[in-house]
C-alpha cells in the first residue's frame, strides 16, 4: 500500500486559498502521536474519506473513528477542481456501452441521490458553501462537436429517461449565455456549482462534530494488513478492525489497482470579477457549461462575478507515478485552459487572470470510479473518478460505509462496486502510447475549432483507443 503524501503548502488553488482566509486562520488539527486505537481508520481528508466517515457515524454512532490527512482537510483534490457538481445523466451514452443500459440507469440514479445528500448538506443552516443549482449545459463549439448532441438526447430517449438531456438550438444557447462560438448544445437538468474548498472543509467540521478524530499533517508512511489492521505514521499508529484508504491519485501504484487506471492531471484558471460583462453576455444563471471536446473545457461563474476555465488537458504520469513536478505546475497547460477562456468567452479577454493552478486525476479505463476491500482483508479503497468527482465522492462514502459495515444494500450492489474493471496496456506501452494520443487528440480537436482539417497521422493515431476497445482517450 503506498504512502500518502504531504500537500504543498506554498501551491493552493484559489479555492482553498479563499477558504482559508475565510477560517481567520482556524488551527489544524494535531498531528498523531502515539499510538491509537479505533474501529475505523480512514487515511485521507478529502471529499470520499469526510463523506466516509460521516456516512458511518449516520448508520453507526458508536464507531469509534480516526481519520488522518497528509496536509490540511481540502488542500488536495477536493479543494482544486472546478466545483461542478452532478451525476451520471450526462455519461449515459458511454455508461451503456461499457457496462449495460440497466446498469447505466442505476449508477445515474445513484448521482441523483447523492445529488439530494450533498445539497442537503451545503445548503443546511450556518453553511456557506456557495452552492448554486440550475442544471448543467453541454454546448458544441465547432462543427466537428455537433453530432454528439444528439447522442445525448437519444441514449437519454431510448432509456426511457427522455426528461435527462433536452437538446438546445444556437437560439436557445444564447438564452442560457452567448458566445460567438456557441452552436447549439443539450440542457441536463441535474447541475450545481459549489465552492470545493469550503465544502470540504464544512465537511472536516461536520467531521468532528460528529466525533471523528481527525489528524492533520500526518501522512500514512505504510499500512500493516492483519486482524487488527495497523497504519503507520511518522509518529505514531492506529489499531483498528477497519481500514478506508481514500488518498486518490496515490492508489493508483497501487498493485490491485495499477491495471485499471492511469494518472492524467487537469489544470484550471480563475479570471478577475467581471460581473458586467458576464450580464452583457446574458450569463445571469447559474448553470454550469461544459463543450464537447474529449479533452473538455469546463467553465462556471462564482458568486462574486468570476469565471473558471479548466481544461483536462495536462501531463500524464509514467507507472502511477504522482510525483512529477508536471502535474501541479504546467505553463503549457494552464495557458491551453486560458486560451480556452478567451476563445469560448472572449469578453474576458480583457479581464484577465487572477489565478492558476493544477493537479493530478486519477482516470479508470471504463472512466467509472470503484469502490474495492483488498482481497483477504479489511481494507477498503475509492479510485478512478476520472475528473468527475464531486457528486460522486457521496456515492464512495455510502459505498465505502456499506463495504466496511458488511451491508448488501443499494450502495454495495452497484456496479460502481461489483463491476470487473478493465484494464489498460501495461507500461510502458500505456504511457507511450498515451502521450502519442493526447497529443494527436489536442492536435484534431485544436483543427477542428479552427475549421481546418486534422492531419491524416493525427486523426489515426487519435483512433487508436478506440480500434482497441478502450473508453479512455476516446473521442
Amino acid at each position: 500500500m503506498p504512502a500518502s503524501p504531504s500537500v504543498l503548502p506554498n501551491d493552493p488553488s484559489w479555492w482553498f486559498a479563499d477558504a482559508m482566509k475565510q477560517e481567520r486562520g482556524e488551527a489544524p488539527a494535531p498531528a498523531l502521536s502515539g499510538e491509537i486505537t479505533a474501529d475505523v481508520a480512514i487515511v485521507g481528508g478529502g471529499y470520499t474519506g469526510l463523506w466516509t466517515a460521516l456516512a458511518l457515524k449516520a448508520r453507526k454512532p458508536d464507531l469509534s473513528i480516526a481519520l488522518i490527512e497528509a496536509g490540511l482537510c481540502g488542500s488536495g483534490a477536493s479543494g482544486k477542481n472546478g466545483g461542478k457538481v452532478h451525476g451520471y445523466w450526462a455519461s449515459l451514452q458511454g455508461m451503456e456501452k461499457s457496462i449495460g443500459a440497466d446498469a447505466a440507469l442505476s449508477v445515474a440514479r445513484a448521482g441523483t441521490v447523492a445529488q439530494d445528500g450533498i445539497r442537503a448538506f451545503a445548503t443546511a443552516p450556518g453553511r456557506d458553501a456557495w452552492w448554486r443549482e440550475a442544471g448543467n449545459l453541454r454546448v458544441s463549439a465547432a462543427p466537428a462537436q455537433d453530432a454528439k448532441i444528439a447522442g445525448y438526447v437519444e441514449t437519454a430517449r431510448r432509456l426511457g429517461v427522455p426528461e435527462a438531456a433536452r437538446e438546445l438550438s444556437a437560439a436557445e444557447m444564447a438564452h442560457y449565455c452567448r458566445s460567438p462560438v456557441f452552436r447549439g448544445g443539450v440542457f441536463l437538468q441535474e447541475g450545481a456549482n459549489v465552492h470545493p474548498a469550503r465544502l470540504a472543509r464544512a465537511l472536516r467540521k461536520a467531521a468532528i462534530e460528529a466525533g471523528v478524530k481527525l489528524y492533520e499533517n500526518t501522512a500514512m508512511t505504510g499500512l500493516d494488513k492483519g486482524s487488527p489492521n495497523r497504519v503507520r505514521t511518522a509518529k505514531g499508529q492506529i489499531v483498528a478492525r477497519e481500514v478506508v484508504v481514500a488518498t486518490n491519485c496515490e492508489l493508483a501504484s497501487l498493485k490491485e489497482a495499477k491495471p485499471h487506471v492511469t494518472v492524467f492531471s487537469s489544470y484550471a484558471v480563475m479570471s478577475n470579477p467581471a460581473p458586467e460583462e458576464l450580464a452583457a453576455m446574458n450569463w445571469t444563471g447559474e448553470e454550469g457549461i461544459s463543450d464537447m471536446r474529449m479533452f473538455v473545457h469546463y467553465f462556471r461563474k462564482t458568486v462574486d462575478g468570476r469565471v473558471l476555465m479548466g481544461s483536462g488537458s495536462g501531463p500524464i504520469a509514467y507507472d502511477g507515478d504522482t510525483s512529477l513536478p508536471r502535474l501541479r505546475q504546467d505553463a503549457a497547460s494552464a495557458a491551453r485552459a486560458e486560451r480556452g477562456l478567451y476563445r469560448l468567452l472572449p469578453a474576458f479577454r480583457e479581464i484577465g487572470i487572477e489565478k492558476s493552478w493544477g493537479g493530478a486525476i486519477d482516470i479508470s479505463a471504463d472512466r467509472l470510479p470503484f469502490f474495492k476491500t483488498l482481497p483477504g482483508s479489511r481494507v477498503h479503497y475509492a479510485l478512478g473518478y476520472s475528473g468527475h468527482g464531486v457528486n460522486p465522492t457521496y456515492i464512495g462514502g455510502q459505498c465505502l460505509a456499506s463495504l466496511v459495515l458488511g451491508e448488501k444494500d443499494m450502495w454495495s450492489s452497484l456496479p460502481l462496486c461489483t463491476r470487473e474493471v478493465p484494464s489498460l496496456p501495461p507500461e510502458p506501452f500505456r504511457f507511450i502510447g498515451g502521450r502519442a494520443v493526447r497529443r494527436a487528440i489536442l492536435a484534431c480537436e485544436d483543427a477542428e475549432e479552427r475549421n481546418a482539417t486534422p492531419s491524416p497521422v493525427a486523426v489515426a493515431v487519435a483512433a487508436i483507443p478506440r480500434l482497441f476497445g478502450l473508453r479512455i482517450g476516446t473521442r
